[in-house]
């Protein structure tokens, strides 16, 4: 297997993991506090849309498809 291979494949294992957090976060209502402020939840349901399709982006690169 590519280290390229590889590295794509890791790389969408990542964002996919980050992404269910994400959508964890805002269907369980966890609250974040930083600093004292507490962070909205609409950015983890983007963070979820992004952080997905940048997982599917990579496995899709991973499996060698033009489309």
């Amino acid at each position: 297997m590519d280290s390229q291979i590889s590295g794509l494949r890791l790389a969408g294992a990542l964002f996919g993991l980050l992404s269910v957090a994400q959508l964890a976060r805002f269907v369980m209502r966890i609250e974040v506090v930083a600093a004292g402020y507490p962070i909205p939840l609409w950015p983890s349901a983007l963070a979820f849309i992004v952080l997905g399709g940048l997982s599917l982006w990579m496995w899709k690169l991973s499996r060698g498809e033009s489309k």
